[in-house]
Parts: C-alpha cells; sequence; structure tokens
C-alpha cells in the first residue's frame, strides 16, 4: 500500500553568475510539484522561503553567500504612505481583473515592452510566446493573471497597461511575476500599484500576507519592496518583522517560528 503524501524529492542546480550581484554565482534548490498534493507542497515550501515557477519550487542555496532574504509584505497591518495613496487614487479607474491561467497575445507583447523598456540583457530577454504560455499556464496550483486595464470605451475593453501572474496560498498572495507599461506617462509608478492592489485583495480576502520572493541588501533592482511595510523577513528562527533602512535591516522580535 502505498503513502497518500511522498516526501519531496529535492536538487541543486550547478553554479551560474549571479543576476543580481556582480562577481558572485548562483546555485538553486527545487523540487517537482506534481500529484494531487501539489498545492499544499507549494503551500508549505513557500512559508519557508521556496518560489514557484511553472511545475517547480526553488529557493537559493548558494555556498558562500546569504543575501537573498525571502520577504513578504503584513497585508492586514498595512498603511498605505501619503505617496502610496496618492497613487491608488490616480489609478482608481483602472479595470483589474482575476483571469484564469491563459496566455494571450496582448500580454505577451506587454510583457516583451516591458522586457526591453526594464530587463533589456535579463534572463527573460529572449522568451518567446510559448516560453510564456509555459510560464503562465503550466501551474499545478491556483494560479490567476490579474490583469490591469484602462477604463472600457463603449462596452469594448480598456488597452491593458499591467499584469501580475499570482498564486493563491493557504496564507496569502504570492505574485510570482508582474509586468506593466513602462512608458506609459500619464500613469507612473504602475508597478508599485500593482503591489498595492495585492495587498488590498489579501486584506479583503482576509489573506494575511502578500509573499514579494526576495530581498537582497545593496541590490537596486530589489529595493522597491522595501517600500510596503510592515514587512517581515525570513530568519533561521522564523519570519521576523524588520525595517530594511536600519543598519541593513535590523531585525526585530520574530511573529512566528518555522519548524525544523
Amino acid at each position: 500500500m502505498s503513502a497518500p503524501f511522498r516526501f519531496p524529492r529535492f536538487f541543486v542546480t550547478s553554479p551560474s553568475p549571479c543576476p543580481y550581484l556582480p562577481g558572485r554565482m548562483e546555485r538553486k534548490v527545487f523540487t517537482e510539484l506534481n500529484g494531487v498534493h501539489a498545492a499544499e507542497l507549494n503551500d508549505a515550501l513557500g512559508r519557508i522561503g521556496f518560489r514557484r515557477s511553472q511545475g517547480v519550487a526553488y529557493r537559493p542555496s548558494c555556498a558562500d553567500c546569504q543575501a537573498c532574504v525571502s520577504v513578504r509584505v503584513v497585508a492586514d497591518k498595512f498603511v498605505p504612505s501619503a505617496s502610496q495613496r496618492k497613487l491608488m487614487r490616480r489609478n482608481a479607474d483602472l479595470e483589474v481583473s482575476a483571469c484564469k491561467p491563459w496566455s494571450t497575445e496582448e500580454q505577451f507583447a506587454l510583457l516583451r515592452s516591458y522586457l526591453g523598456a526594464r530587463h533589456p540583457g535579463g534572463g527573460m530577454a529572449e522568451m518567446d510566446e510559448l516560453d510564456y504560455a509555459d510560464m503562465v499556464e503550466q501551474s499545478p496550483v491556483n494560479t490567476s493573471v490579474i490583469e490591469y486595464r484602462e477604463p472600457s470605451v463603449d462596452g469594448r475593453p480598456g488597452k491593458l497597461v499591467g499584469a501580475c501572474l499570482t498564486d493563491q496560498q493557504a496564507d496569502g498572495l504570492s505574485m510570482i511575476y508582474s509586468f506593466f507599461d513602462p512608458q506609459n506617462e500619464a500613469r507612473p509608478g504602475l508597478g508599485t500599484y500593482i503591489i498595492l492592489d495585492h495587498i488590498s485583495r489579501a486584506a479583503a480576502g482576509g489573506l494575511p500576507y502578500v509573499y514579494l520572493g526576495y530581498w537582497i541588501d545593496g541590490s537596486q533592482r530589489m529595493a522597491y519592496k522595501a517600500n510596503f511595510r510592515p514587512i517581515e523577513k525570513l530568519t533561521p528562527s522564523g519570519w521576523a518583522g524588520f525595517d530594511p533602512f536600519a543598519g541593513g535591516g535590523k531585525v526585530v522580535p520574530p511573529r512566528e517560528t518555522v519548524a525544523g
């Protein structure tokens, strides 16, 4: 008789150049997400710092570096700053919808525009339509594409200006990948607005957290994540609130302990 739940097998990638810190090498530990327990496994791994990419859960496992830190926003305690409140008011007319995880030509065109402007030399720069379809559609968990559109006109959907591939976990929303129109001068700060909207959605749905992936002290590409507080990071003793601007991320007393 087979066991109802099999402990996952973990693998480690070969070292490769770090995309965030020049001169360093990165390595990841990963496992497959499949079978009837894929969502439960993804939830459990998410609480100990793993991220999902298609049917795989991974986290950094670098030999000589611990710079990547898992972070999450405490949604029900979040209070937007004055500039964030202004941004929310400015974009309140956007029409937001949670769509099934199906890729569209419109989404892919927006992604290409975003990558070309913001990450022209990044690892996703060569992604084609099939790669994008795999990223969106190959999900063994509860996933949506949250779309942000200009107001509809005469019943026709407005222009797509932002999107986010989002997983709903047992304790929060995990923002897998977001992208937006980087040249829309009428709507600066779309990336920030997408995060603010996810925080509002999580709080309204009774979900305590929004997972933002990894924060790296000293990486300009990750600096924006520090603007959403209260924020917690995963430490060896569990999740703990911290101030990213206090002495390089001073830890305050932990809220919960991670088993194991």
